[in-house]
């Protein structure tokens, strides 16, 4: 097989850089020298994804791209600190590590947009986090991240209500629009998701709805603060086989265990419940006494999502 095998597409999975900083180092400071197709696309060799895999550690590490572009990997592994060349191939590169820290350029990014009340700005963001990271890279490293950390500036009055609602807006707005080329089936298991009364931050809820579709559910979203007799009856409109409830702030409502309870007593007893948010551990009790399960993360709501999904009690019950 030719040395010359990997696209730029290929580049940037293997070394978690985006594909404009990747030309920007190629032209402006000569890192690497890809050769062109036919059509004129850059073909880069494996010596050349791990040179531009040291790189990218190396400049992470605090040095300037325009003082090492140029010098031999050896120096540059010794500045990485990664001695052994061959975990350096491009079949075994920690794309994690690189995604994850690329990832946090977005986040950063995004923040300073919100900040702005940019929502153009915002949208871009997102939409470039979309096309290198993929849709569930999307919503794992950017808008899940993104909404705990608004989450702490809010709590910590840094960030105004204002700028939340803001930023859930957009979100909620850029993630529908992404979901609408994706087609579900008819048969397709049904999920509403709301916030209990009382409860007034969306952008958890709104990325639960995103998760639940992409994952090949029907959502109905509901919005934030409503009444169980409300939701209750959303579920049953719907049929929905799941119900999903998000709980971020306050975390100490006299109210919410009674809320919880009056939703347990509208829901049909074969729907499952789960709720997650940074304020799910202050109402454990509560939420265990309706039965409910307590997702931690995506991963936590994808588990439950297929659990229900596989049940053959709940599938019989399809309206």
């Amino acid at each position: 097989m030719s040395a010359l095998q990997h696209s730029m597409k290929s580049v940037v999975q293997r070394t978690g850089l985006s594909p404009h900083v990747i030309r920007v180092w190629e032209k402006r400071y000569g890192a690497v020298e890809p050769r062109r197709t036919a059509s004129n696309r850059r073909l880069y060799t494996d010596a050349e994804v791990r040179r531009l895999a040291l790189l990218h550690a190396v400049t992470r590490a605090g040095h300037s791209i325009g003082t090492i572009a140029r010098l031999p990997d050896e120096q540059l592994r010794a500045l990485a600190g990664w001695s052994d060349e061959a975990s350096l191939s491009p079949g075994t590169l920690n794309h994690r590590e690189f995604s994850s820290e690329h990832s946090g350029d977005f986040l950063l990014t995004a923040l300073a947009t919100i900040r702005r009340m940019d929502a153009r700005g915002l949208e871009s963001v997102l939409m470039r986090a979309s096309l290198e990271l993929g849709s569930q890279g999307l919503l794992q490293k950017v808008v899940a991240p993104l909404a705990s950390r608004l989450g702490d500036l809010w709590q910590d009055g840094e960030l105004t209500a204002a700028e939340e609602h803001f930023a859930s807006g957009v979100v909620r707005g850029f993630l529908a629009h992404l979901a609408r080329p994706f087609a579900l089936p008819e048969n397709a298991p049904g999920l509403v998701v709301a916030t209990p009364v009382g409860q007034l931050h969306e952008l958890g809820a709104v990325l639960v709805s995103a998760a639940a579709s992409s994952h090949g559910w029907r959502v109905t979203y509901l919005g934030t603060s409503l009444p169980a007799v409300e939701i209750a009856g959303a579920v049953l409109r719907t049929g929905a086989r799941a119900l999903a409830l998000s709980i971020v702030y306050p975390a100490d409502d006299p109210n919410l265990p009674a809320e919880l309870a009056a939703l347990k007593r509208h829901l049909p007893a074969d729907v499952a419940v789960v709720a997650g948010g940074r304020a799910v551990v202050a109402y454990a009790s509560a939420l265990a006494s309706i039965g409910a399960e307590v997702a931690e993360d995506l991963r936590d709501l994808y588990s439950f999502l297929d659990r229900v999904r596989r049940s053959p009690a709940q599938a019989a019950d399809v309206r």
